[in-house]
C-alpha cells in the first residue's frame, strides 16, 4: 500500500526520536528515585554541616541503593540473632 506523497520514513524517523527522549526521561527519573544516579541538587540541599564529631557519624547514611540494602541485610540479621537469644532465654532449661 503506497502513500500518494513519498515521505521517504522522515516522519516515522521523528516517531521514534520522541519516542526515545521520553523513554530516557522516564528512566532518569526512576533511576533517581531509587538512587542509582545521584543528584547533586538534592545532595546539597540535603547536606548540611553537623555540630560535632558525634552528630556527624550519626548522620552518615549510605549513599547508593546498594549500600542501603546490604545495611538492611545486616539489620535484618541482627534482629533473627537477637530474637534467638530471647527465645533460648524464654525456654527453661
Amino acid at each position: 500500500m503506497a502513500f500518494p506523497h513519498r515521505q521517504k520514513g522522515w516522519l516515522g524517523l521523528i516517531g521514534l526520536v520522541l519516542a526515545l527522549v521520553i523513554v530516557a526521561l522516564m528512566a532518569r527519573t526512576v533511576l533517581k528515585e531509587y538512587g542509582l544516579v545521584k543528584d547533586p541538587e538534592a545532595h546539597a540541599k540535603s547536606a548540611k554541616a553537623p555540630a560535632n564529631e558525634t552528630e556527624e557519624a550519626a548522620t552518615v547514611t549510605p549513599r547508593n541503593a546498594l549500600e542501603r540494602a546490604h545495611a538492611l541485610q545486616d539489620q535484618v540479621r541482627q534482629e533473627a540473632i537477637d530474637q534467638e537469644k530471647r527465645i533460648d532465654a524464654a525456654i527453661p532449661k
